[in-house]
């Protein structure tokens, strides 16, 4: 699990900077920071420059993550945060803060607020009960519709619709999106960490 090329410090490492996006891109596996446990609406986020787990807010209704949600180390969204991705078919609540390692099945497009917000879905990759999930389309048309529902209404409440979910594709066109988001992180933010 998740061996950072990293020497020993005394020192906690900030893991969106020292591990990479990409474990095995031919098995399509990643690493990931959980943020948000399925079932919460209380929305975390890793502070990029420190790396420790702050509550951004709490939800504005009583919509909770229907997935578990968190971000995709070294990589860095048109939004100017690292790429999302949900995990779903969890059993089981992870940790805020906990290192998980994925197995890409989708994309979700979305603009939020008129930016690019896209969202990688994944299963956790030592799941045995999720080996035969290989493509977004396995999990049925109520998944989406119940995603593309909780993006496009999470926010109603404060800014009615600014969240639009336009697409659904498979792992091969998210693997483009995560390999462009770690190519934007090396050119626009990995100057930044020392």
């Amino acid at each position: 699990m998740a061996n950072i090329n990293h020497a020993p410090s005394k020192y906690m490492l900030n893991l969106l900077h020292v591990i990479p996006a990409v474990i095995d891109e031919s098995a399509k596996t990643i690493n990931a920071i959980v943020e948000v446990s399925a079932g919460s609406i209380n929305k975390y986020e890793i502070i990029t420059e420190s790396g420790q787990l702050k509550l951004d807010r709490v939800g504005y209704s009583s919509m909770a993550y229907p997935f578990t949600y968190g971000a995709i180390p070294m990589t860095w969204d048109h939004d100017n945060d690292p790429l999302d991705v949900e995990v779903v078919n969890i059993t089981e609540p992870l940790v805020p803060g906990s290192l998980v390692e994925l197995r890409v099945i989708g994309l979700m497009k979305f603009i939020d607020g008129g930016e690019v917000d896209d969202k990688i879905i994944a299963v956790l990759s030592e799941d045995k009960r999720q080996e035969h999930i290989t493509h977004v389309d396995q999990l049925g048309e109520y998944f989406k519709k119940q995603t593309q529902y909780y993006w496009e209404n999470y926010k109603a409440l404060k800014k009615p619709g600014t969240g639009v979910v336009e697409t659904f594709h498979g792992p091969e066109e998210a693997m483009k999106v995560i390999a462009e988001c770690v190519a934007k992180y090396q050119s626009e933010y990995a100057h930044k960490v020392q």
